[in-house]
């Protein structure tokens, strides 16, 4: 692929898809807001729905395709991969723990992707750029819309849920790993290229590190939606008095 450049991080096609990111975001939120307990609404996010499940099948179709095939990229086990997923149910069907891991795996583990791509392919427009990016990008702002558009709510509940299913993810994936030879999730060895990792210690440090981070964010993201507000009537009460 001589005639290719290769991606750069933070160079222009990044901060280029970084704005689309923002702009989308901005028009997820506004529309659900404005949709919200409406039937456009529920039109809208199957929609959503429909065209996240379209693009994420075609490309997993694509990477398994004879040629395309890497038993080190290509399984649908990355946790990107679940999170799609979950957002597809979630929208379509407003089930509450699919809203919950789309929260948190939305909104924390998938813009590491955006943030710091591991990305080592040619640039903009290649198949392997508009995968990542576009996947990532549909699962963000699914999580956004959701919660702030549609008005969905998390609580400890919620919170305990996705770090069981996480926890899950990782020891089975991990296994998958050690008998494939792979390293889906990093859960076996740092990336080649440098990431935030570096700053956990070696492994296996560097996963319990991670995991605890993830416990700690994930419980201060909780806690917002977790305090009660005086209701309406008692606010009254209380100022007559």
């Amino acid at each position: 692929m001589p005639n290719e450049e290769v991606f750069v991080p933070y160079g222009p096609t990044h901060w280029a898809a970084l704005g689309v990111c923002v702009l989308g975001a901005v028009v997820v939120v506004m529309l659900g807001r404005r949709l919200r307990d409406s039937r456009a609404e529920v039109i809208f996010s199957r929609a959503f729905a429909s065209v996240l499940t379209t693009y994420a099948v075609a490309m997993l179709v694509y990477r398994c395709v004879p040629g395309n095939f890497d038993v080190h990229i290509s399984l649908p086990v990355h946790l990107s991969d679940l999170a799609w997923m979950v957002a597809v149910i979630a929208l379509w069907t407003r089930a509450l723990w699919a809203m919950a891991l789309t929260y948190y795996w939305g909104l924390t583990l998938n813009p590491q992707a955006i943030l710091t791509p591991a990305l080592d392919s040619p640039d903009f427009p290649h198949i392997d750029f508009i995968d990542l990016w576009v996947q990532h990008l549909l699962v963000l702002w699914a999580a956004l819309h959701l919660m702030w558009g549609r008005g969905g709510r998390v609580d400890w509940r919620s919170y305990h849920l996705a770090m069981v299913v996480t926890v899950t993810w990782a020891v089975v994936v991990f296994g998958l790993n050690s008998w494939l030879g792979t390293n889906y999730g990093f859960l076996n060895g740092k990336p080649k290229h440098p990431s935030i990792l570096d700053l956990f210690g070696p492994w296996p440090g560097y996963v319990l590190v991670e995991l605890l981070i993830i416990a700690v964010v994930w419980a201060l993201i909780t806690w917002p939606w977790t305090i009660r507000r005086p209701s309406t009537a008692k606010t009254r009460v209380d100022a007559a008095g």
